[in-house]
């Protein structure tokens, strides 16, 4: 669906989503009205306020919730699918000893944070922070304090990752905007990424941790029990009467079972990994002609490594190598039955906040902001971190923000004859500016407020604070490199 002709000035737009947001707060924060309806309601009044035509309403609403729902509910599906088999069998439990025993104790945040951003170079922040949720709760359960403490550095390190560093598609499509080397963008952007993290997340949210305690939420991944494993089994006989626990009777099982070994969690853990990187190659190789465009081989490889299909065979991997070692099929269906039931409130909310945003968006509040932002008279860095900021404030779309402000500095920056590496620090600027302020139109706010257990006003100090502290870390040293080059 296509933006519609903003019925109103850019002054009159901005009051409308302040206000909105405003309002959205209220129901949360104040009146306790559950999110998903505070979401849908607050879109639905905004939508009529910025003068969207009252038939197109039910259109502009489903825009953002389909098209975040089509790319959030398969990887939150399939993610925690993996994440519970790997906790039920042990998995987790191997590969957070593991990284103790390299890191040790204090350097368990720390050591989560470096492997979220080895696993994050190819796989996108919900799909990346999805997979490490079971690693994240069993660190944070073995060695206790604020979740925050261990969740923080790998969700920044995520963040990080997706915001700056092709091959994800933000920087990829700013740096084709602004016609910057993508080589180039990758060289720079991966360094001035792992820095930012260093700073403005794994320190920050050592701070935070220390200050706000989150208490580790058993709604996705429940307690182990002291190592009994938790089951739901229709067919078990509980009281040893003969006649089975009846359905739907919660049956408590001490396991005698093995975990697996490191190299099968690491393997399982770097199989998607794998498969998203190689159809990264696939379409760089395509893009730069080495590759036929429409070979079918290629095509047929890629999809492999599209990012949903990737976790659908990791899922069946996973099943084959740790669920059917010492359990049957119907055991592990029953695991995933058990995992799948606790996300329905994860994948409506994120999906109600990319409906929110999806509105804000259609509504032209970014076309008329953008324009009127265009001529700063500003030096062209401190205007793409200027308007990335602020679109990504009006409409909460990181991607948007990004896309949205290449393309208005493109014709500048072709106009100023800048270096290769002057371009470069345009892209990683932008992406600063579209990461930093995250709230409540914006899809992953709601991802994480969800998966960590957090009320709004929790998720507003603790993460949005530090994806602030995260972009405007990565803008200080974009600027800096800008400054004396």
């Amino acid at each position: 669906m296509e933006a519609i002709e903003p019925a109103y000035g850019t002054a009159t737009l901005l009051v409308i989503a302040a206000v909105a947001v405003a309002v959205l707060l209220f129901l949360i924060m104040k009146v306790k009205l559950h999110a998903f309806v505070s979401l849908v309601l607050v879109s639905v009044l905004t939508a009529l306020a910025a003068g969207i035509p009252v038939g197109d309403v039910p259109d502009a609403l489903s825009f953002g919730f389909s098209n975040t729902i089509g790319s959030v509910a398969l990887l939150v599906g399939f993610g925690v699918m993996i994440g519970r088999l790997l906790e039920i069998t042990g998995g987790a439990q191997v590969l957070a000893d593991t990284l103790i025993g390299r890191f040790g104790e204090k350097r368990a945040p720390f050591a989560l944070g470096i492997a979220a951003l080895i696993f994050g170079f190819p796989i996108f922040f919900d799909a990346g922070l999805v997979v490490f949720l079971p690693i994240i709760m069993t660190v944070a359960r073995r060695f206790g304090g604020s979740l925050l403490l261990y969740a923080f550095p790998a969700a920044g390190a995520f963040a990080a990752m997706h915001a700056i560093v092709p091959p994800h598609p933000g920087p990829v499509a700013a740096a084709e905007a602004l016609e910057a080397n993508i080589g180039l963008t990758l060289l720079v952007g991966a360094p001035v990424a792992v820095v930012s993290w260093y700073i403005g997340a794994y320190l920050v949210s050592q701070f935070i941790g220390r200050r706000v305690y989150v208490d580790i939420p058993e709604a996705l991944f429940g307690p182990m029990n002291g190592g009994r494993e938790v089951v739901t089994d229709p067919d078990a006989d509980a009281d040893n009467d003969g006649v089975g626990a009846g359905p739907g009777q919660t049956v408590t099982q001490a396991p005698a079972r093995k975990a697996p070994a490191f190299a099968t969690v690491l393997g399982i853990l770097l199989l998607p990994f794998f498969l998203i990187s190689f159809n990264t190659v696939l379409k760089t190789l395509t893009t730069a002609g080495v590759i036929e465009e429409g070979a079918a081989w290629a095509e047929y490889l890629m999809l492999l490594g599209n990012t949903s299909v990737a976790l659908l065979i990791t899922v069946l991997a996973a099943t084959l190598v740790l669920g059917l070692r010492d359990r049957s099929m119907a055991g592990v269906s029953d695991i995933f039955d058990n995992a799948l039931g606790p996300i329905c409130t994860v994948i409506l909310i994120t999906g109600a906040g990319g409906m929110f945003g999806g509105v804000l968006r259609l509504s032209g509040i970014g076309d008329a902001l953008s324009g009127s932002l265009s001529n700063l008279g500003l030096s062209l860095i401190l205007q793409a971190f200027i308007i990335a900021t602020l679109l990504r404030v009006a409409q909460g779309s990181a991607t948007v923000a990004i896309t949205t402000t290449a393309g208005l500095l493109g014709a500048a920056a072709a106009e100023a004859s800048l270096s290769s590496f002057h371009l470069t620090l345009l892209v990683v600027a932008i992406a600063a500016g579209a990461t930093v302020l995250s709230h409540v139109n914006d899809s992953g706010f709601w991802l994480v407020s969800r998966f960590f257990g957090m009320d709004v006003k929790t998720t507003l100090k603790t993460w949005t604070v530090m994806e602030t502290t995260l972009g405007v870390t990565a803008f200080v040293i974009a600027l800096g490199l800008w400054v004396v080059t």
